[in-house]
């Protein structure tokens, strides 16, 4: 269910790129759009980790500079039977962390150092496992393909609008059998729809990683305890980070200009992941 729900997603996505350019520029509209479609999956694949560590500060961590979370990733890592990801740390105090990559053997976990400092052994290793399971589910791939493809969306829309402004696609009165008032529409749901499909994905794979996590550890409450420090700091310390990236953290971090929340939000709220995980720990 979880495999068809995000083909049908990241489908969805693709389809309004598509019915996007043909509402603006007709046949030729839609083959443009369809060339974008596959260039940002093609980027997505193949360097959204990249991107998102670029754009986060990141760097590079050794054994010697951070044996505590190498002892970590490596004992939950053959555990969970899967490679043991690169590891990154993002010089900032606002605790957070997220894993990017297309696979299991191309996958990458960054931490804050603002994390390392707050978390003990019991909720590192919750939120570690969290990561992990991201890594396993291949949320890390899905996610940043529909991040991407919903970017593009918005952006061909943006240019439809400054089109129309000034002449409008398609020319004459080709395709006009309702095509203006297709378009004036498309310019206001397109980049609503792309943003709601992408939360579609986004909010949901946090549920999964949240209780996955939990199982790899073999208990959820070292997550629990994580998740509430995670929302308390938060909610105080900003983070530097662009939102293409920050849909990728574990909690949703404060940032300038962060207005709106709850449906808005890429991540759910963290009083329903945490009641979810302490409905595990009462059914055990």
């Amino acid at each position: 269910m979880k495999t068809l729900k995000t083909a049908f997603l990241l489908t969805a996505l693709t389809l309004l790129l598509l019915f996007i350019g043909q509402a603006f520029g007709g046949r030729g509209g839609m083959t443009i759009a369809l060339v974008i479609a596959i260039l940002m999956n093609g980027i997505a694949y193949f360097f959204s980790d990249k991107i998102a560590l670029m754009s986060s500060g990141a760097r590079p961590i050794s054994r010697e500079q951070s044996p505590r979370l190498y002892a970590v990733m490596e004992r939950l890592a053959a555990k969970a039977n899967l490679p043991v990801p690169k590891l990154y740390m993002i010089p900032q105090a606002a605790p957070n962390a997220f894993a990017t990559g297309r696979n299991p053997h191309h996958a990458s976990v960054a931490v804050t150092q603002g994390l390392m400092e707050l978390m003990n052994d019991e909720e590192l290793e919750g939120v570690i496992a969290h990561e992990l399971s991201h890594v396993r589910n291949y949320d890390i791939l899905t996610s940043s393909i529909a991040a991407t493809i919903a970017g593009a969306v918005t952006w061909l829309a943006e240019m439809g609008r400054w089109g129309m402004i000034f002449g409008g696609f398609g020319g004459g009165d080709r395709d006009r059998d309702g095509g203006g008032l297709t378009a004036i529409l498309m310019l206001i749901l397109a980049p609503l729809a792309a943003m709601l499909l992408q939360l579609g994905i986004s909010r949901q794979r946090e549920y999964q990683a949240d209780a996955s996590g939990a199982k790899m550890v073999g208990h959820p409450y070292g997550l629990i305890s994580a998740l509430e420090k995670l929302g308390a700091y938060n909610k105080r310390i900003p983070m530097n980070i662009p939102p293409s990236t920050s849909a990728l953290c574990i909690v949703a971090p404060l940032s300038a200009g962060r207005m709106l929340s709850g449906l808005f939000s890429t991540h759910p709220q963290l009083a329903d992941r945490i009641a979810r995980l302490r409905s595990m720990s009462v059914t055990r």
